[in-house]
């Protein structure tokens, strides 16, 4: 029995904030937020379920936790760079984090969880905009476009991914089921799905690229006047 209390012991006295918060990362890694349980996290973690209590009041605390962490991965849009690169890195780090963790997409977006990670990104963002000349209308139509783009554009593609193994095999009995004379354009677009992946074909940066480029138009116009 005192060999079993110290095997118990032993875990427990090694834990810590940081710890609780990447096991609770991957439960949510490998099942999603449902899988996320405070009695999950124990057993993760090989300790009683009132040790987690010591570092979290309770689950949502244990979610502002792992947010915070997946916010801390994100490149704020520094002022070193132009406007543009700046925002357009800050955007593909946002979209890279996402993507390794798809359940923060739905935490993210809760006005709730806005806490200071999150804040300081917003605002470095907005920074950018508004020091290159965009006005507060335009900044917040700007900010909101490029959000969304890095929000939306996760949740496509992990909703894609999610049935990305028999993609091919749905899209050519598709194809079959197809009056390709009636539909050329869409029967070429499924066959676009069907090809390996392009490194030069990145669709968020594509549609990223898009959005930088009408801002700059915007930008310059406004200038010119």
């Amino acid at each position: 029995m005192a060999s079993q209390g110290k095997e118990l012991a032993e875990p427990r006295s090694r834990l810590t904030l940081e710890r609780v918060l990447r096991a609770a990362v991957e439960l949510a890694d490998e099942g999603g937020l449902e899988a996320l349980t405070m009695r999950a996290l124990a057993d993760k973690l090989g300790v009683a379920a009132m040790s987690v209590y010591y570092y979290a009041s309770g689950r949502d605390d244990i979610l502002n936790g792992i947010l915070d962490l997946v916010v801390t991965d994100m490149e704020t849009a520094s002022g070193g760079a132009g406007w543009r690169a700046a925002i357009r890195n800050s955007a593909i780090s946002a979209h890279e984090a996402l993507e390794r963790h798809p359940w923060a997409c739905g935490l993210i977006m809760s006005p709730a969880r806005i806490r200071s990670g999150r804040i300081r990104f917003m605002e470095a963002m907005l920074a950018r905009l508004r020091e290159a000349g965009f006005s507060a209308e335009q900044t917040d139509l700007a900010y909101h476009a490029l959000d969304s783009h890095i929000i939306g554009s996760t949740l496509w593609e992990v909703g894609y991914s999610d049935g990305s193994e028999g993609l091919e095999d749905y899209a050519s009995a598709f194809l079959r089921t197809l009056r390709e004379d009636e539909y050329p354009y869409l029967a070429e677009h499924v066959r676009q799905h069907m090809l390996p992946p392009r490194p030069s074909a990145n669709s968020f940066e594509f549609g990223l690229d898009l959005i930088l480029d009408g801002l700059e138009r915007i930008r310059t116009t406004a200038a010119g006047r």
